[in-house]
């Protein structure tokens, strides 16, 4: 507030309020995704049994002070298995999104910036691998070289990589046909610099949303192929291995197999509420 030569008071203009960078929806999912990634990092460290020991006489045991969540079909500890589970179930859909992300969102800046003869090749090449059903291929893939942990991550990666493409590219094409681009591409800047520096940064938005979705993607694809003996392969598991395993006591509701399938359903709702409020997700440009 202010005094004018009057002595009438005047109101000085009114801040403009800070919004959040994230509704109360995106904290919630940030926290809860940020939760199970310190679980995923410490997890090994602070099981209270080893994940393999058998521990308790009663099997598909109920919750007690020293197995707070129950024990399994064999008697193992199912907290310690969660958390060491976390490690595989989110490690490996982290390794394969990136990976992913890395290969198809490079191609299809590439291919959306190159244009013509290149943009026509790694089109079709793309259009020809999303033809072929993802659970099929997987299936081919783990029958023919196993399933360890990178067979697994490239699997995942490779089914996910010609839809990372088509986003990419999608989005490349509408920021490469403004003027700020034509701009740069006249001035004899090359198709790094055009990728980098004019392209990705107007794109960020939506395709970190993109990663989250297909982060959650391969959670579940994971999980799945878990489920059906495919996936990661004892004495290691992951969340879809657990339920598995234990399936046997889901008649009488055994917590061996709701608590890694909660696991597996809050991980998927975070990640949901975080992408679904990430800023500027809609937006794939910006002011030059």
């Amino acid at each position: 507030m202010s005094v004018d030569h009057n002595n009438t008071a005047i109101e000085a203009p009114a801040q403009p309020r800070r919004r959040l960078p994230l509704s109360l929806g995106g904290m919630i999912g940030a926290t809860i995704v940020a939760f199970w990634v310190v679980v995923a990092m410490i997890g090994p460290y602070i099981v209270p049994h080893d994940v393999g020991a058998l521990v308790d006489d009663d099997l598909f045991g109920h919750m007690r002070w020293k197995f707070p969540l129950g024990s399994d079909y064999l008697g193992r500890d199912v907290l310690s298995r969660i958390l060491v589970g976390a490690r595989y179930s989110i490690g490996v859909a982290t390794a394969a999104t990136f990976l992913a992300v890395l290969m198809g969102g490079s191609l299809g800046m590439l291919a959306a910036v190159s244009r013509g003869a290149v943009d026509m090749t790694l089109s079709r090449l793309f259009d020809a691998l999303i033809s072929i059903p993802s659970k099929m291929s997987a299936l081919v893939l783990i029958a023919a070289f196993g399933s360890s942990i990178p067979v697994l991550i490239a699997t995942v990666a490779g089914i996910f990589t010609p839809g990372v493409f088509r986003i990419w590219r999608g989005l490349a094409i509408n920021v490469n046909a403004l003027d700020f681009v034509e701009v740069a591409r006249a001035r004899g800047e090359s198709t790094t610099y055009l990728i980098r520096e004019e392209i990705l940064p107007n794109i960020s938005g939506p395709v970190l949303t993109d990663f989250g979705l297909r982060f959650m993607f391969a959670v579940l694809v994971l999980s799945s192929l878990s489920f059906v003996g495919l996936g990661v392969q004892p004495p290691n598991a992951d969340w879809g291995s657990l339920v598995r395993e234990n399936i046997d006591g889901l008649a009488d509701g055994a917590l061996a197999v709701i608590m890694p399938a909660i696991a597996i359903a809050t991980l998927t709702i975070g990640v949901n509420l975080l992408v679904d409020n990430l800023p500027g997700r809609w937006s794939s440009t910006v002011e030059h």
